[in-house]
């Protein structure tokens, strides 16, 4: 087996390969004076198993093009099978046509790592499972739930837990960590806007008077409906508000949104390779933690070289 990256998340390479016991493969990836992406895989890695660690998230054409041309170099020097291992999976959020004359560029994406040479996808928490099929090789989508069940009961054991939805698509999400949470009761934040121009209504559906409240998604981005979900939280009775989310692509503002929100703590995983731009300034303690993924991603790898059962690890 071989480990090889790019350059989106160095940290949880250099972590997955540290709980795998095995060397990252040497591999230059650099750019020309015009920005082209080229690449040299290092090390013989004909007939190997090979599985390349990706996340595609800013800047995401660039990140996706290192890992498709990796893929390619790794194909053409005889590499045995290709992993392409993507935490977090740019394009993902669309998913579908949302209105006429738009693309699918979800279903493109996998189109490109897959005529790129991948035999095989790994991923963490796709933002809609169906994306699953868009590829025509094998998928794996593992959940980070398990991870952040462990860390909520690790750190608020004996709370009034609620765990809640930031809106109605995530409900099948909230509820798979309410299950491994003791069966915690469930609520939903109603996002409406009534018309054009006017601010969000958050309605909460269920009584979070005096819970300790747990909202889950699976990415914040600009952090603005986790936030006003936080808010309106507060404002119906809940006695805290700690997010969970998978994918932490915090952009433009969200650090500093989420720092003067009603927001106790946002836990994100290190899927995203962001740990700079949350790291506390001035000495200050921040609210953004992040949580590691490189135990879960190493152990599927493990398994999938092994070609042992991958979804028993979330039983």
């Amino acid at each position: 087996m071989k480990l090889i990256t790019g350059n989106s998340n160095l940290p949880l390479a250099r972590e997955i390969a540290a709980y795998l016991e095995i060397p990252l493969t040497d591999a230059l990836v650099r750019r020309f004076a015009d920005e082209e992406i080229f690449v040299e895989i290092q090390e013989n890695v004909r007939g190997e198993d090979v599985f390349v660690l990706q996340s595609t998230g800013f800047p995401a054409n660039d990140n996706l093009m290192e890992m498709l041309i990796i893929i390619d170099a790794l194909k053409r020097s005889s590499a045995r099978r290709i992993t392409a291992v993507i935490p977090y999976m740019g394009y993902a959020r669309q998913d579908r046509k949302p209105g006429p004359r738009t693309p699918i560029s979800a279903k493109l994406v996998a189109n490109l790592i897959t005529v790129a040479g991948a035999d095989r996808v790994l991923s963490v928490d796709l933002h809609a499972g169906q994306i699953q099929g868009f590829f025509d090789i094998p998928t794996d989508n593992l959940y980070a739930a398990p991870v952040m069940s462990a860390d909520i009961n690790a750190r608020f054991k004996g709370k009034n837990l609620m765990v809640v939805s930031p809106d109605v698509g995530g409900v099948v999400r909230a509820r798979q960590l309410a299950k491994r949470l003791d069966n915690a009761p469930l609520a939903i934040v109603d996002k409406r806007r009534e018309r054009a121009g006017e601010s969000e209504v958050m309605n909460i559906i269920g009584d979070v008077e005096g819970r300790f409240c747990i909202l889950i998604d699976d990415i914040v981005d600009s952090a603005g409906t986790l936030c006003n979900a936080a808010a309106a939280l507060r404002e119906a009775g809940a006695e805290d508000v700690v997010a969970y989310v998978t994918h932490g692509v915090l952009s433009g503002g969200a650090v500093a949104r989420v720092e003067g929100s009603a927001l106790r703590e946002l836990v994100i995983t290190d899927s995203i390779g962001n740990h700079e731009s949350i790291r506390p300034k001035d000495g200050k303690s921040g609210r953004i933690r992040h949580l590691p993924i490189a135990p879960l991603l190493g152990e599927a790898i493990k398994r999938i070289a092994d070609e042992t059962s991958v979804s028993s690890l979330f039983d």
